[in-house]
């Protein structure tokens, strides 16, 4: 498994905030018992986690917490006044006053958690959204690094005298259409390259062939929005040409010549 790309997935993240399936959460687990690094990053994303709630937590405007503090006292003056004139009425009377104090501290205790627990829900979401942000940045680079790897290694077989190109030219059915093979005579690898090539239905493809001892041999099929280089099957020693056909999506065993797009033949040396 590659750390790296598992970290940058976003997953131990989601993991953190309770956002997995069990079995994702049991995955995870498992992944954590194996591979130290990523009990290292759990642990630093849980205490990022911890500072970045700590920074948005919600304290009360100055102004405000004099104003509660100031009734606060003001009730506790009235509390002693009347405690001490209670002093002097019957017990029951004193426990009136006790049980309104209470009752006056638990509403305020009651503000105070669900004004705590509104920010808090808020912190969460917050933080969500940015670890959600966050997991699609890591696909994007993920996809752009896929494309990259892609793009050298079709430069890398460009480039490569291990690699003969040959080039098919347009037939009668399609004059404008061009396209290139890359052959390995050593390896038998071969890629096709589309230059122009009319488009056709989703219910039909594109098939290569290679002519070997005056016969056609099936090299594999292809989309027309085939990008880049397009990796066909392997081509033993011995072929003088390669053509295109259009034929039904998955390819014939035998060639429809009357569909012939592209047609070029091997140069030797």
């Amino acid at each position: 498994m590659n750390i790296n790309d598992y970290i940058s997935s976003g997953i131990l993240e989601a993991y953190v905030l309770g956002d997995l399936s069990e079995q994702e959460k049991r995955e995870v687990e498992r992944n954590l018992s194996l591979y130290p690094e990523l009990q290292s990053e759990l642990a630093a994303i849980e205490e990022a986690q911890e500072k970045f709630l700590m920074s948005v937590a919600v304290h009360p405007k100055a102004l405000v917490k004099k104003s509660i503090f100031d009734r606060v006292d003001q009730r506790t003056d009235m509390l002693r006044q009347e405690t001490k004139a209670a002093s002097l009425q019957p017990l029951a009377t004193s426990w009136k006053y006790a049980m309104a104090a209470s009752i006056a501290i638990a509403l305020f205790t009651s503000y105070l958690a669900y004004d705590y627990r509104t920010k808090w829900m808020d912190a969460q979401n917050n933080l969500t959204e940015l670890l959600t942000q966050n997991r699609r940045v890591a696909e994007d680079y993920n996809q752009v690094n896929h494309r990259l790897d892609k793009l050298q290694n079709d430069l890398n077989i460009i480039d490569s005298p291990a690699f003969k190109r040959v080039v098919l030219k347009g037939t009668p059915n399609a004059p404008d259409a061009m396209a290139s093979v890359y052959w390995n005579e050593s390896t038998s690898e071969v890629y096709v390259s589309i230059q122009e090539m009319k488009a056709i239905t989703k219910e039909k493809q594109f098939q290569l062939w290679a002519q070997i001892d005056g016969k056609m041999v099936d090299a594999g099929v292809f989309d027309y929005n085939a990008k880049g280089l397009a990796k066909m099957k392997h081509v033993a020693k011995g072929a003088t040409a390669f053509g295109i056909t259009i034929e039904p999506r998955g390819g014939k065993e035998t060639p429809t010549l009357e569909t012939i797009q592209v047609f070029g033949t091997i140069t030797k040396g």
